[in-house]
């Protein structure tokens, strides 16, 4: 399926771009030329289109353009969690050699196929002129750097492993102490489960790898985590085995899959689920406004922890922008991604998202309820990196591990899980 919708996809664009071509503008000599609109138009891409992201993406891009007054901003956002659809999308753009003027990337491993492909410009220029590296953590910058040049702008650090639950139905099932281990979220789904509701909510396969992660790092612990992504691996030893029996487990206590993420966590906020286990942009969601979320109250209506048998780990991530090579507006997406860098962009956009700031120097004041743990964890907790959203695996990596979860949900067969997860380690290449 995955292939068909990608052959779709590539289908579609070359149609677009095949009557973008054929266009005469009406034949009128007096009209603007495609390219001069072009200039004008920043192409932001990205896949921030729900609750929270679009609401953080548009305070920056009121930013953007009050600061440049000759340019659009031009939303070219692709629908759909965690990026998957848009990511598709983007490699058919890069291939057909027609790139946006920037566009959103994880920090990490995930960056390093369009760098090996050269389509990314270095950005040393922008930190040596913004004088970035003093405000971003040296860490940040190592994942964004190949060989000494920096491809990317990271605009926040999210956390994936939280546990989102309802005090409520954590109440009504009789749990009276916030599970912390695996062991005891185990015990407390079968509690939930007794009294009739959903225990775990869940959304699309690639909620089921953000899962996948979190019961990793918290059955294996930090260390063995970490060392998943380096030279000689295990991951077809007993430890691993265990820890898929837990994703097991766990998983048969999911409800029917929702559509993405948002209804999934959606189902904890109502009443009608106990847990979900997704990154902190659920905080965005859950706590805006209802004309950006859904106006819910913080340890009322939902509360947080960080994943059984996580504590003391913060699990990250970090969506950047880049310098696409061959932007059609270069001097735009510059532009843009000084925006992006700055104090007053982070700190505009972080809040509404859900996020922590990349900068060092941000307002912590904007930082409240959730988010001040947050910027509390991030600076004092162990650090892992995050598989689904691009930190410790590549493209290529992360696909293959989405194509054994999706078999895994069906079949539910834990040697061939672990058969194809070592197989994928084995042919990541990175």
């Amino acid at each position: 399926m995955r292939r068909q919708w990608m052959a779709a996809v590539a289908v579609t664009v070359a149609g677009l771009l095949a009557l973008t071509a054929c266009g005469d503008g009406g034949g009128d000599g007096a009209t603007q030329s495609p390219q001069a609109d072009a200039k004008k138009k920043v192409e932001v891409f990205s896949w921030w289109t729900g609750p929270g992201e679009a609401d953080g993406l548009k305070a920056m891009k009121e930013i953007f353009e009050k600061q440049n007054a000759g340019l659009e901003f031009f939303d070219a956002a692709v629908a759909g969690g965690s990026g998957d659809k848009a990511r598709a999308l983007l490699t058919t753009k890069l291939q057909a050699q027609t790139p946006p003027d920037t566009f959103q990337g994880h920090a990490g491993a995930e960056l390093q196929g369009y760098i090996k492909a050269g389509q990314l410009e270095p950005l040393n220029f922008l930190y040596d002129e913004l004088k970035l590296k003093d405000v971003f953590p040296q860490q940040l910058i190592d994942q964004i750097s190949v060989e000494g040049q920096v491809y990317s702008v990271p605009v926040n650090i999210h956390r994936s492993n939280v546990m989102w639950f309802n005090p409520a139905v954590l109440k009504e099932a009789g749990v009276t102490e916030v599970p912390k281990t695996i062991p005891d979220f185990v015990a407390a789904l079968e509690k939930v489960k007794q009294k009739g509701k959903i225990p775990l909510s869940i959304g699309s396969e690639w909620t089921m790898v953000h899962l996948l992660e979190s019961v990793l790092l918290g059955s294996l612990g930090t260390d063995a985590y970490n060392q998943l992504w380096t030279a000689g691996s295990d991951w077809s030893g007993p430890a691993m085995t265990k820890a898929l029996d837990d994703f097991k487990t766990i998983l048969s206590y999911a409800g029917d899959p929702a559509d993405d993420w948002q209804p999934a966590a959606k189902q904890v906020a109502d009443g009608e689920a106990a847990f979900n286990i997704m990154g902190d942009w659920a905080y965005g969601y859950f706590h805006n406004p209802p004309d950006g979320g859904l106006g819910k109250t913080s340890k009322t209506d939902f509360d947080w922890a960080p994943s059984p048998g996580t504590g003391g780990t913060f699990m990250w991530l970090s969506d950047s922008f880049t310098l696409p090579k061959g932007a059609p507006n270069r001097d735009g997406a510059v532009a843009w991604l000084k925006v992006a860098a700055s104090k007053e962009g982070q700190d505009a956009f972080n809040p509404k998202k859900g996020s922590i700031p990349a900068r060092k120097d941000a307002d912590t004041a904007l930082y409240t309820d959730y988010l001040a743990d947050a910027l509390k964890d991030w600076g004092g907790n162990k650090l892992a990196g995050s598989i689904q959203h691009g930190v410790v695996v590549n493209d290529a990596w992360r696909v293959a591990i989405n194509e054994a979860v999706g078999l895994f949900h069906g079949d539910k067969d834990v040697a061939a899980l672990q058969k194809a997860l070592a197989e994928a380690a084995k042919n990541s290449g990175q």
